[in-house]
């Protein structure tokens, strides 16, 4: 399964790849400029984040590898990769609904808090990687 090497890298499409689920000790890219934004990773097996110009924009527990991460005005969708399920946390706007894709599955319709943290659990163990998508309604 996919890692990404770099922590944190631009693809061709415009998207960001994250996180090295592997990785056995923490590491950490900061200051990495992507469309005009600063991001900071920090990864490994057991957790990663992903700020975006010190805002939370991401964190699984356990740690995953992310994949084409792109985010829109209306939400955001990325693949996740990862040895084992994963719950992830997810910084969108304040008290909005979005309806929630797993796997091409759609999990419903869910509402974010004062905080604007969703939290979406994916199973893993068994595909080792799952498309998300995230909406708002």
């Amino acid at each position: 399964m996919a890692v990404v090497e770099e922590l944190l890298r631009t693809e061709a499409d415009g998207s960001i790849s994250f996180g090295d689920h592997k990785r056995k000790q923490k590491a950490k890219l900061e200051n990495y400029e992507h469309a005009g934004d600063i991001f900071k990773v920090k990864t490994f097996q057991e957790m990663t984040k992903l700020e975006k110009n010190d805002l939370f924009l991401y964190e699984s527990v356990p740690g995953t590898s992310v994949f084409g991460f792109r985010e829109k005005a209306s939400g955001v969708e990325f693949t996740v990769a990862g040895d084992e399920d994963a719950q992830i946390i997810i910084g969108l706007e304040e008290e909005t609904e979005y309806r929630v894709s797993v796997g091409g599955k759609d999990m419903g319709v869910m509402k974010t808090g004062l905080g604007g943290k969703l939290s979406v659990g994916v199973e893993l163990e068994a595909t080792g990687e799952v498309s998300v998508k995230v909406e708002r309604v």
